[in-house]
C-alpha cells in the first residue's frame, strides 16, 4: 500500500469516480471535492500528500485555487484539465503547479507522474548530493560527475543543472528558469536560455541531438528526468 493521500478537486463526478477507482486500486487514499472552495477547506483541514486540480471549476478558476494553495501548501499539485493552450499550461506552471496533464489522459502516465511527484516531495531537502543515474551533483562542493568522472561546467551551467536536478521530473517554464538563473530582466530572453541548455546538453547527454535528461516541452520549457 502506498498510503499516500490524494485530494481530487474536480467538478465532474465521472472523472472523480474514475480517478478514485484507479488511485485506490494502486494503494492511495482518496478524498474528493467538487468545487474550489470545498477543496481549499479539505486541503487546509487535513493536508494531503498530493492534489489533483482541475482548471475549469464552477466557483473559482483552478488558477485562482492554485495561487491560494501556494500561499501555504508546499506539496505537489498536478493539474488535470481539458484546457490545453500554451497560455494555460505556462500560467499554471508559473503559479506553482508541479505538472500538467490534459484530459483525456492515460492512466499509466498519470500514475507515473504521481509517483514521481510524491517521491520528490518526500526526499529530504538537506541532501547534499543528487544522483540521477550515472550523473552525480554535489551541491556543497559544486562538483558534477558523469560516470564517476568530474566534468567541467561554467558557473551558469552548474546553476542551471542544479536547478533542473532539484526539480527532477517537473516542467520548468522558460520564464521561471530565466528569472531564477539570470533575474527578472531576462524573462523574455528565451534564445539566451536555449544556448545554455544546448551547451549543457553537450556535456551531460550521451546524444545531445536526442536528449534524454533535459527534454524540451514545446513552447513551455524543459523537463529534467
Amino acid at each position: 500500500m502506498n498510503k499516500a493521500e490524494i485530494l481530487i478537486i474536480d467538478d465532474e463526478a465521472q472523472i472523480r469516480k474514475l480517478l478514485q477507482i484507479n488511485l485506490e486500486s494502486n494503494g492511495y487514499k482518496v478524498i474528493q471535492a467538487s468545487t474550489g472552495n470545498e477543496g481549499l477547506v479539505l486541503a487546509a483541514s487535513h493536508p494531503p500528500d498530493l492534489i489533483l486540480l482541475d482548471i475549469g471549476l464552477p466557483d473559482k478558476s483552478g488558477h485562482e485555487i492554485l495561487k491560494e494553495l501556494r500561499e501555504w501548501y508546499n506539496k505537489p499539485v498536478l493539474i488535470l484539465s481539458v484546457q490545453d493552450t500554451e497560455a494555460d499550461i505556462v500560467s499554471a506552471l508559473d503559479n506553482g503547479a508541479t505538472d500538467y496533464l490534459t484530459k483525456p489522459f492515460r492512466t499509466g502516465e498519470l500514475l507515473a507522474r504521481i509517483r514521481s511527484a510524491i517521491r520528490r516531495s518526500q526526499n529530504t531537502e538537506n541532501d547534499s548530493t543528487i544522483t540521477c543515474g550515472d550523473l552525480e551533483i554535489d551541491l556543497i562542493a559544486r562538483i558534477v560527475k558523469l560516470k564517476g568522472e568530474a566534468i567541467k561546467l561554467t558557473a551558469t551551467e552548474y546553476n542551471l543543472l542544479a536547478l533542473f536536478a532539484k526539480n527532477e521530473g517537473k516542467v520548468l517554464t522558460h520564464q521561471y528558469l530565466l528569472k531564477e538563473i539570470w533575474g527578472y530582466s531576462y524573462q523574455t530572453e528565451t534564445q539566451y536560455l536555449r544556448v545554455f541548455v544546448g551547451t549543457l546538453r553537450k556535456k551531460i547527454e550521451e546524444n545531445p541531438n536526442n536528449p534524454q535528461r533535459i527534454t524540451t516541452e514545446s513552447g513551455v520549457g524543459y523537463r529534467f528526468q
